[in-house]
């Protein structure tokens, strides 16, 4: 496929965290007497922000609701061209003191501009406004939590029949009023449901399906895109699909036309598309279910292995050593741990910690890992971390499974790392060159014996800042702390070891043996 001619999807984002407002469902409340005196008729707004400024496109987010009484307002044109470069989605001019009247040169801008002038008469105060926007976006969330349970219980019930794919695709297709696709990588159909998309969407949503399902490096998880008026969305699964041969037909698939295939080659990579005439709240998280629970479904049944993995987790609880349940696990890896955090501050619930892990190619996902924010996911070979929108990665070495417990912190540390210089994925790197040389036993005793004075959380903040550089602020990011915690930590390192911290010999031999020593959690 000719990667020239896909289109530019855009990769799914967080929104606000309330649905949109409908501009005209303000107007209704005629308690507040707004009245639209220019612009467009449609709009959402996301929140409501109240400035005198001359200027204040620094200040706005996009999607405001901007209350101003205009005074300091002197040339309404540019003013209002700021506005709509913000993404300001509506302005609300209120009259009295400073103005008698909506100015006509603003009026005349805001319909030169596409902006939706609202007159606030004397009676309204701003707040006022702004408290019935809050009402109305609370009611819309109460609406979106009804519709995303309803969904979810339709979900789970269709999970449970006896053909779960075909049965959840349908309940989708019925939830979002559209068309949901299980595609492969080359857009070929296995199971669909709902109504009929045009040859032009169609082809969008194998493009879209292309997208997610590649085996690259930074692949997204989920895109988006339009065509003809309709909305699409492709969401990556995390298993592949095992049904009958070729042209045979279950009584519940041949009754909704669902399609069933053959059985796919192993390894390869889904994709769930959806087209949808409209996007209401709610919608992304509908398909956020739909995405874990196909992603379950529709992994590889491994029959005596997978009760291989049972009987050892079962010894793990009851005291047995990694090493001992090692060859029930299948092979002996090397295995990868990944810590994972929202980029947007948010905490992974169990939907979207299991969709994390279904992108990255892994079911073995551990939710609110540590203060409850952060999700670990095991990956095993060929399995590699890739970035993903939306998160931020730390990922340790490869190892085999007794060192598990090792990589597992390595692999916080590099996720704080990550977050501290803001990149998507932060990969532990390996001891190479002249490190490599000295045998692990005699490193390791060396560096017990130089870090001994220190205690744990002193040597973790002695690594983490060595590590940045000497920088005090990333290390704070990275540790959590205030900056000057970190100074004071750093200073009593220096006073305990006796050593100028400045110096690059010191600081280079104490970096070996921080390396070397067996971490401990602060």
């Amino acid at each position: 496929m000719d990667e020239s001619s896909m289109p530019s999807p855009s990769v799914t984002a967080p929104g606000p965290p309330t649905p949109p407002v409908p501009l005209a469902a303000l107007l209704a409340r005629e308690e507040l007497g707004l009245r639209r005196i220019a612009g467009p008729a449609d709009a959402d707004l996301l929140w409501v922000h109240t400035s005198e400024m001359a200027d204040p496109y620094p200040y706005l987010l996009g999607g405001e609701l901007l209350l101003s009484a205009g005074v300091l307002l002197t040339d309404p044109d540019r003013y209002v061209a700021r506005l709509v470069e913000a993404g300001a989605a509506a302005l609300g001019f209120g009259v009295r003191p400073v103005h008698e009247s909506v100015p006509e040169a603003l009026v005349e801008a805001c319909d030169r501009h596409g902006l939706p002038l609202l007159e606030v008469p004397p009676e309204t105060p701003f707040t006022t406004i702004a408290r019935a926007v809050w009402r109305l976006m609370a009611e819309a969330r109460h609406r979106e939590l009804r519709r995303v349970t309803r969904a979810q219980q339709a979900l789970a019930t269709a999970a449970a029949r006896p053909d779960p794919v075909p049965a959840v695709l349908h309940q989708l297709a019925a939830h979002l009023d559209g068309r949901a696709l299980l595609l492969t990588a080359t857009g070929e159909e296995l199971h669909t449901a709902g109504r009929h998309p045009s040859p032009e969407t169609a082809a969008a949503l194998s493009r879209l399906a292309h997208l997610v399902t590649r085996d690259r490096p930074g692949a997204p998880a989920s895109a988006t895109d339009t065509a003809g008026g309709t909305h699409l969305s492709a969401y990556a699964l995390g298993g592949e699909i095992h049904t009958p041969t070729r042209g045979d037909r279950h009584p519940q698939g041949q009754a909704q036309g669902e399609r069933v295939t053959a059985p796919r080659p192993q390894g390869e990579r889904l994709a769930l598309a959806l087209a949808t005439r409209r996007r209401e709240p709610g919608d992304h998280t509908v398909a956020g279910i739909a995405v874990v629970l196909l992603s379950l479904l529709t992994a590889p049944h491994r029959g005596t292995a997978a009760a291989d993995r049972s009987a050892a987790l079962v010894r793990l609880l009851l005291g047995a050593s990694p090493a001992e349940v090692a060859p029930l696990l299948g092979p002996e890896g090397p295995w990868t741990v990944v810590h994972a955090r929202r980029t947007d501050g948010t905490r992974a619930d169990a939907l979207t910690a299991g969709a994390l892990g279904a992108s990255l190619g892994s079911t073995l996902v551990d939710a609110g890992y540590g203060d409850g924010d952060a999700v670990r996911v095991l990956l095993q070979e060929p399995h590699a971390p890739a970035p993903q929108p939306g998160w931020t990665l730390g990922a340790a070495t490869p190892t085999p499974l007794p060192a598990l417990p090792t990589a597992d912190l390595r692999a916080a540390r590099a996720l704080a790392h990550a977050e501290a210089t803001r990149t998507p994925l932060a990969t532990e790197t390996p001891a190479t060159g002249l490190a490599s040389l000295i045998p692990p036993d005699r490193a390791a005793a060396h560096a017990r014996t130089l870090l001994a004075p220190l205690t744990p959380p002193l040597a973790e903040t002695l690594r983490c800042w060595l590590s940045l550089h000497g920088s005090w602020d990333r290390t704070a990011v990275a540790l959590a702390v205030h900056r000057n915690t970190v100074r004071q930590r750093i200073g009593r390192c220096a006073e305990l070891l006796g050593t100028d911290l400045d110096d690059m010999d010191v600081r280079t031999e104490l970096w070996f043996a921080l390396r070397q020593e067996p971490p401990s959690t602060p």
